[in-house]
Formats: structure tokens, C-alpha cells, sequence
């Protein structure tokens, strides 16, 4: 395990660049701030400073070395690195009145996917005859805010979670941009832009996060009524919930087949098993740290605890490694078929780095 701190500011979200080499982080402002990894710790070598309100999510394409932003300001930005080394913005057309709440590239990085407050779903692709950024909408039967994305391995399908209970698997295809229409999936065979492939209602609370497994044939997602749910679209679109005694998970992910890591207002990260039928079972806590002993603490350390924890007691923090909310985890090392290495931010200004194995 590796540890940083970024600061008193919560780290709302973060990316990584393909070699892991660099991250981008939001510390909860209108900036995103870009490290570069300097020996034991980071050097921040970069401040995006383009938008105006808080920014809400990141993400790195990996391959293309573009990085898209979004934010309350209702825009969101591709940022291309030029031969100076400076990151340099294009605004994307989103066409929304509401805020942007999050955002990700499909796995061939040719398009992006921006969730809002204005119940749509913006499809962005670069557009090369006039040379910028455009959008289609993916509107119905979406009626409340879009908090959560994830793509399906095919990059086509894409997997959004609101705030109205509701689950959803759409159709991305963009016939401007893709030579052909992808085979049918257990999902559906009808692949024309913006159709509802499944949707899902569930027991009560919104979605928090979304994540599509390795094959993409199941479907979980975290809520705030404290479940962890899964959708097996090639087992008749059977649905699985276990209610948990945790407060509510903010993020999840697949790190093999059969496993999920769940994270939120615990601030700990918890494994998860997902059985061929579906039954999903609690395997473990994997993020327990012990306490330090106490000891004399300078003025600065004792007014950083106070903003991070509300107090200046040692013995009262919590006996994990992060101190606050989780509000992101992300695979740093391998893919969602096996994972060696997780991320961590949180609202204690920490990234954490998790050795799998």
C-alpha cells in the first residue's frame, strides 16, 4: 500500500495518465491540478484552470493522452498536452442547462460519454470537417439527474445510473464514427443511437455508481439505500441484492470476474464475491489500519485535523487508512478481468494505492 496527501482539500475525483506515471486530481475548486510521480511522492507540474465552478469528474484516455473534464459550469473540456508541455483546452458543444456530472471515454477513446442534472446524456465526438467537439442527446426515459456511467466492453453499450432509482444499459452507436454496427449482445441486438437496452428499478435510493464486468454481461451498481446490486443480462436479466449494515457506497468496480470492491462513507474499501447465480457475498475488509500512537503534533498538523476530522484528538480518528469518505476508486494496475492495483481518493485530501494481491 501507498499512501499520499494532496492537502486539506477533499480530492472529489482523479485519473491516471496510461503509465501511471502522472494523475489528475480536482481538490473540490473550478481546477485540476496534475502531478507528475517524483521519487517516493508527487510534483504538481500543472494547473487546468479553464473552468469556472467546481469540477465534478476527470477522465485520462490512455492511449490518445487526452484528458476530458466536466463541471457544474455545465461545460466540459478535452485537454490536449502541446510541445511546451502545457495542457491546452477545447470546449465541448454539451448543449445542457444543468450541471455535468460525470464523464468517461469509451474504451477505443473516440468518443465520450457526459451524464447531467438536465436528465440527459451527452454522446460527444470529435466532428474533423469542422474541426471541434459535438454531441448528441440521449434523452428518454431518463427523468431525473444522471450521477454515474460506465462502458460496455464493446463500446457501444453504456451503463448509467440516476437519481430516480433507475438503472439503465443504452445504445451509444454513432454511425458518423464507427464503420459498422457491433454483433448483437445479451443485452439486446437493436443498436441504433439512444436505444434503451435494460432498465432496472431498484428497491429505493439513487445510484452512486455503476460499473459493467470484464465480459460485459453483468451490471453493478451501489445505492444510497446501502445495497450492492447486480444485473446478469445473459441470465434473463435476473437482478441480485444484498442489503449491507454499511453506510451508503459512493463507488465500485470489478477487479475480476467474480469480485467487486465497494467503497464510501465508511472509509474503507470492502470486497465482495458475485457467484455464478448471482449471489453476492461480503468476502472482507481490506482497507484497516492501525492507530498511531499519539505525540506531540506542530500547530499546522493540529489545524489540518481539525479540517479534516473535526478534531484534534488522535485516538479519535478512525482506525483506517482513509479518515473520511471514499469518493473515488479506480484500477491502477491491470484490467477488470484481473486487477493488481486499486486507487483511492477521498475527502481526507488522500490517494491511496492498493496492492491486490
Amino acid at each position: 500500500m501507498e499512501k499520499f496527501s494532496f492537502g486539506v482539500e477533499p480530492v472529489t475525483c482523479h485519473a491516471w495518465n496510461g503509465d501511471r506515471t502522472q494523475i489528475a486530481i480536482s481538490p473540490n475548486s473550478h481546477e485540476v491540478h496534475i502531478y507528475n510521480k517524483k521519487g517516493g511522492g508527487w510534483e504538481k507540474t500543472f494547473t487546468m484552470k479553464e473552468h469556472t465552478q467546481r469540477v465534478t469528474s476527470i477522465d485520462w484516455a490512455a492511449s490518445s493522452n487526452r484528458i476530458v473534464t466536466c463541471g457544474t459550469d455545465r461545460n466540459a473540456y478535452v485537454w490536449v498536452l502541446n510541445g511546451k508541455g502545457e495542457w491546452r483546452p477545447t470546449l465541448v458543444i454539451l448543449r445542457i442547462n444543468r450541471a455535468a456530472t460525470c464523464v468517461k471515454w469509451s474504451p477505443r477513446e473516440d468518443k465520450f460519454a457526459v451524464g447531467s442534472g438536465a436528465r440527459l446524456i451527452s454522446i460527444c465526438y470529435f466532428e474533423k470537417e469542422n474541426d471541434w467537439w459535438v454531441s448528441k442527446h440521449i434523452k428518454k426515459p431518463i427523468r431525473s439527474t444522471v450521477t454515474c456511467l460506465d462502458w460496455h466492453p464493446n463500446n457501444v453499450l453504456l451503463g448509467c445510473g440516476s437519481t430516480d432509482f433507475k438503472v439503465r444499459v443504452f445504445s451509444t452507436y454513432v454511425k458518423e464514427i464507427e464503420a459498422q454496427k457491433p454483433d448483437s449482445t445479451p443485452w439486446g441486438k437493436k443498436m441504433s443511437f439512444g436505444n434503451l437496452m435494460s432498465e432496472v428499478t431498484t428497491a429505493g435510493g439513487w445510484i452512486h455508481d455503476v460499473s459493467f464486468s470484464s465480459d460485459g454481461n453483468r451490471l453493478a451498481w451501489v445505492c444510497h439505500n446501502s445495497t450492492i446490486n447486480v444485473v446478469d443480462a445473459a441470465s434473463d436479466s435476473s437482478v441480485t441484492t444484498t442489503r449491507t449494515p454499511y453506510l451508503p457506497f459512493l463507488t465500485c468496480s470489478w477487479i475480476n470476474p467474480s469480485a467487486l470492491i465497494v467503497a464510501g462513507h465508511d472509509c474503507e474499501l470492502m470486497r465482495y464475491s458475485v457467484e455464478a447465480n448471482g449471489k453476492i457475498t461480503f468476502v472482507k475488509k481490506i482497507s484497516v489500519a492501525s492507530k498511531k500512537a499519539a505525540g506531540k503534533v506542530s500547530a499546522m498538523a493540529m489545524f489540518q485535523k481539525m479540517d479534516k476530522l473535526a478534531t484534534t484528538d488522535e485516538e479519535k480518528g478512525k482506525n483506517t487508512v482513509h479518515q473520511n469518505s471514499i469518493t473515488q476508486v479506480s484500477i491502477h494496475t491491470g484490467t477488470k478481468e484481473s486487477v493488481s492495483k486499486l486507487s483511492s481518493t477521498g475527502v481526507d485530501g488522500q490517494l491511496v494505492v492498493w496492492n491486490m494481491s
